[in-house]
């Protein structure tokens, strides 16, 4: 597997700080114990590599993995839980029952606890 040899720039990943979905990939790189750059993004002044490398969404998280991007959180993670399988435990459980619930909580924090931060985060930032 040509995976064990990672040099910690050859794995960047676009971010901002207080989003849950920025932290759920940063939490999966750290569980794989996997090095990277890290790049604070500006979400009212996108920056260029960011629009790059995510021109459909235009949003964060994007990782960079040798100069591929992979963009959307869910799928950032299972792309390293896969790419990355030598290194610990699988990240979802392997029972199909338990990754279901694991999955459906991910969703219901996404949908109920996320939505609800970032209502009253944008309401902040449209008050100037």
């Amino acid at each position: 597997d040509d995976h064990q040899e990672e040099a910690p720039e050859q794995v960047k990943l676009f971010g901002m700080w207080a989003s849950p979905y920025v932290l759920k990939v940063r939490w999966a790189l750290s569980i794989k114990g996997v090095e990277y750059e890290y790049v604070e993004e500006d979400l009212r002044n996108k920056s260029h590599d960011l629009l790059e490398h995510n021109h459909v969404h235009k949003k964060v998280p994007v990782l960079l993995y040798r100069g591929i991007p992979v963009a959307e959180s869910d799928v950032i993670v299972e792309f390293v839980d896969e790419a990355w399988s030598h290194r610990g435990g699988r990240i979802l459980p392997d029972d199909p029952h338990e990754r279901a619930m694991a999955r459906f909580w991910v969703r219901f924090v996404h949908d109920k606890v996320s939505a609800q931060l970032w209502r009253t985060e944008d309401k902040r930032l449209h008050v100037a």
